[in-house]
């Protein structure tokens, strides 16, 4: 592929970004209140962000899916210690701590 062309496709999709994220801005304009079935759906993306962010790393080690790898294992018991104390630095101090052990396994 030659430059201008490249550059032709940087700037078209350039534009087409914004344009989508100025129709959100635009279409947020026209409605006063949001409807409660827009804000639960809001509500749920962090999760999905998280899981689609964390769970590849659980289950894919050198790019083979395992089922039974040790993050998955030390990923499952600080998604336990996570849901029972609700604590940031014991879930994450709990999950390093056990991968560390399990890889030294």
């Amino acid at each position: 592929m030659s430059a201008p062309a490249i550059w032709s496709i940087i700037v078209i999709a350039g534009i087409g970004t914004y344009l989508i994220r100025l129709s959100f801005i635009g279409a947020w304009g026209r409605f006063n209140t949001v409807p409660p079935v827009v804000t639960r759906a809001l509500s749920l993306v962090p999760a999905a962000v998280m899981a689609a962010l964390v769970l590849p790393g659980l289950f894919y080690a050198d790019g083979d899916f395992d089922l039974w790898s040790a993050r998955l294992l030390a990923g499952i018991l600080a998604a336990i210690v996570a849901v029972r104390f609700r604590n940031v630095l014991a879930t994450v101090t709990t999950g390093m701590v056990a991968l560390w052990i399990l890889q030294a396994i």
